[in-house]
């Protein structure tokens, strides 16, 4: 139907033959463990059925040495088609279905430090883009939001095994990854690059300053203004805070004011990278790249002009060195 109409048809095939001999035995054991919450016995029973297996190949009367098998899930078992659903979970975040409807669910973590208390796990369920039921560890249950969400979330709240088991994501699933994210990264930061510059003022003699902050992390941050040591609270505008997609941040905060004789304007950046606020002074001269031009240009005024004396005295001297002979 496509062709017919003239529009262009696109195809897209994921390859998952032998997809079963993939899945690597030690993820496998991770992932039940901490996403699913098996431990003790019923963990140690998975791990003595997948491991210390060996294969060998057989060709006539020879035979391989034999080869410890660490991936896959043995072939034709009733647990293989669970396992493998369990070991590809963390990619499976929606489904998409023939009439168009979508239904999904989302595992999520709030937090605002590594400690438990400061954590709740929430896992949301969808259906047309529409939050149907979620639990929360904070209420220990499971809350319906539609008409139908209310008779699923009374459901699943009679079984106490499946709010066991949500209520244990909180410590196997958030805890879990939220050390590790403050490990990797929650508890690095990096000190902002700080440039003050003037824009064009306007005809009423007002100016306006701009604070430029680069390259800072994480993204909480506060940038002001001082006038002669007074905090500035007016006449005084900020950007978003900017992400650059490369983990670093910018903002930039404006200041319009009326110039005085003599003061000194400062901008003000306090950040977790920093022991002591960062103040940095604006320098009413001109910037750097301003003076550069004027030095170019008055070097090259300079050489023109000494050129210029140059050839000028030269000619003297051929016009001097002429002898001239009247003519008959």
């Amino acid at each position: 139907m496509a062709s017919d109409s003239g529009s262009t048809s696109l195809l897209i095939l994921l390859d998952l033959s032998a997809a079963f001999d993939t899945i690597d035995h030690h993820i496998l054991l991770h992932r039940l463990q901490h996403h699913i919450g098996l431990s003790g016995s019923a963990l140690h029973w998975f791990h003595s059925y997948l491991t210390e297996r060996t294969e060998h190949v057989v060709l006539g009367d020879a035979k391989s040495r034999p080869h410890t098998v660490t991936c896959g899930v043995p072939q034709g078992s009733v647990l293989g088609p669970t396992l493998f659903t369990i070991y590809i979970s963390s990619l499976l975040l929606f489904h998409l279905f023939s009439d168009g409807f979508m239904r999904f669910s989302v595992s999520r973590c709030d937090f605002n430090s590594s400690e438990l208390q400061d954590i709740e796990y929430i896992y949301s369920h969808f259906y047309n883009k529409l939050e149907f039921a979620r639990f929360s560890s904070s209420l220990g249950k499971y809350v319906g939001y539609t008409e139908y969400g209310v008779k699923q979330a009374d459901y699943w709240n009679s079984l106490p095994a499946e709010l066991a088991r949500r209520q244990l994501q909180k410590e196997t699933y958030c805890k879990h990854n939220i050390d590790i994210d403050y490990q990797a990264a929650l508890d690095k930061s990096v000190a902002p690059y700080v440039r003050i510059h003037s824009e064009t003022p306007d005809s009423g003699g007002r100016r306006l300053l701009v604070c430029s902050v680069y390259d800072f992390y994480p993204k909480d941050i506060q940038v002001g203004w001082l006038r002669d040591g007074q905090e500035v609270t007016q006449d005084v505008t900020s950007t978003e805070r900017m992400a650059d997609a490369d983990w670093y941040y910018q903002i930039h905060s404006h200041l319009e004011y009326t110039p005085r004789s003599g003061e000194k304007i400062s901008c003000v950046v306090h950040h977790a990278s920093l022991k002591d606020p960062l103040i940095t002074h604006w320098d009413p001269s001109l910037p750097e790249s301003e003076r550069n031009k004027i030095i170019i240009g008055a070097s090259g005024l300079t050489l023109g002009l000494v050129l210029s004396l140059a050839g000028f005295i030269y000619y003297k001297r051929k016009a001097q060195g002429r002898t001239l002979v009247p003519s008959s």
